[in-house]
C-alpha cells in the first residue's frame, strides 16, 4: 500500500467489467524471476506471485477462496493509517515473519522479492538498488532508491478495506500485525499500486491477467489468516479469476 500521505488521497477505482485486460506498464517483459506460487507460500516469506496455470492448482485455489466469509463493506469513517502503526515498523507484536530483525518492513520486502540487490554503503538492510520482476504488470523494473516511488509496497488486502471489514474493532496490536505481515505485502509497480487505492478485487485486479488467480489466492490467504470477510462481489470476482 501507499505511504500515509499518498494513500489518504485515494478513493478507490471503478468496478472491473471483465477479467481480460492486458498488461499495461512500460519496460521489459518479466520472466517472473524467482516467483513462488501462493499455494506454496502460506506465510509470505518466499518471493513474488507465480501464476497458477494447472487445472489442479486452480481447483485448489477455488477451494481456498470458497472458505472466505462475506459481508457488506462498512464505513471508512475514523480510518487513519496511524491506527495500523507507523510505516514501516519492525516491531509488530504478533508472530509476524521478519519482525524484530533490525530492518524495517519495506526493506525486508524489497530484499525478499528483489534480484541483484545492492545495499546502501555501511548497511545490510537499506536496499539502494535492485531488479524487480513486478507481478502486477509482468514487467521488470530496474529500481534505485533515488526513484523510490517507482516501486511501492502494496497491502494486498488494503488497510482501509481491513478497517471497513472489521479491523476498526481490533486491538491496535492486531492492526500492526496485518500492516507488516509479509503475507499481505508485495513490492509492485508504483503506478499500478496507486491505481488500486483501497479497492477490493471486484474493483481492481493486477493489469497482467496471468497473475490474477494468484493475486486472488493471496487476498484470500490474508482474509482467512486474520478472519476478515470480503464483500460478496469481491469473492465472486476472486473465484472467477481461478475459473469459478
Amino acid at each position: 500500500m501507499l505511504t500515509a500521505a499518498a494513500f489518504s488521497s485515494l478513493t478507490g477505482c471503478h468496478a472491473l467489467q471483465d477479467s481480460d485486460s492486458s498488461p499495461g506498464s512500460a519496460g521489459a517483459e518479466s520472466d517472473s524471476g524467482r516467483a513462488v506460487s501462493p499455494l506454496d507460500n502460506p506465510d509470505g516469506t518466499k518471493p513474488g506471485l507465480a501464476a497458477l496455470t494447472s487445472a489442479g492448482d486452480r481447483a485448489r485455489a477455488r477451494a481456498l477462496i470458497e472458505k472466505v466469509a462475506t459481508k457488506g463493506r462498512g464505513q471508512r469513517t475514523g480510518y487513519d493509517r496511524e491506527d495500523f502503526g507507523y510505516a514501516w515498523m519492525d516491531t509488530a507484536p504478533g508472530a509476524v515473519p521478519y519482525a524484530h530483525n533490525g530492518c524495517d518492513s519495506r526493506n525486508d520486502l524489497l530484499k525478499r522479492d528483489g534480484e541483484n540487490v545492492r545495499f546502501r554503503d555501511g548497511s545490510d538492510c537499506v536496499v539502494a538498488s535492485m531488479t524487480l520482476h513486478d507481478p502486477y504488470t509482468g514487467k521488470s523494473i530496474d529500481w534505485t532508491k533515488s526513484r523510490a516511488t517507482e516501486v511501492q509496497i502494496d497491502h494486498v488486502m488494503p488497510l482501509s478495506y481491513d478497517w471497513q471489514m472489521g479491523a476498526s474493532h481490533w486491538p491496535r496490536s492486531k492492526r500492526e500485525d496485518i500492516a507488516n505481515d509479509p503475507l499481505n505485502l508485495i513490492p509492485a509497480d508504483g503506478r499500478s499500486n496507486s491505481a488500486k487505492g483501497d479497492s477490493g478485487p471486484a474493483a481492481w485486479l493486477p493489469p497482467d491477467k496471468r497473475i490474477r488467480c494468484s493475486y486472488s489466492v493471496r487476498f484470500a490467504q490474508v482474509s482467512l489468516k486474520y478472519d476478515l470477510p470480503v464483500t460478496a462481489a469481491d469473492k465472486h470476482m476472486m473465484l472467477r479469476q481461478c475459473g469459478g
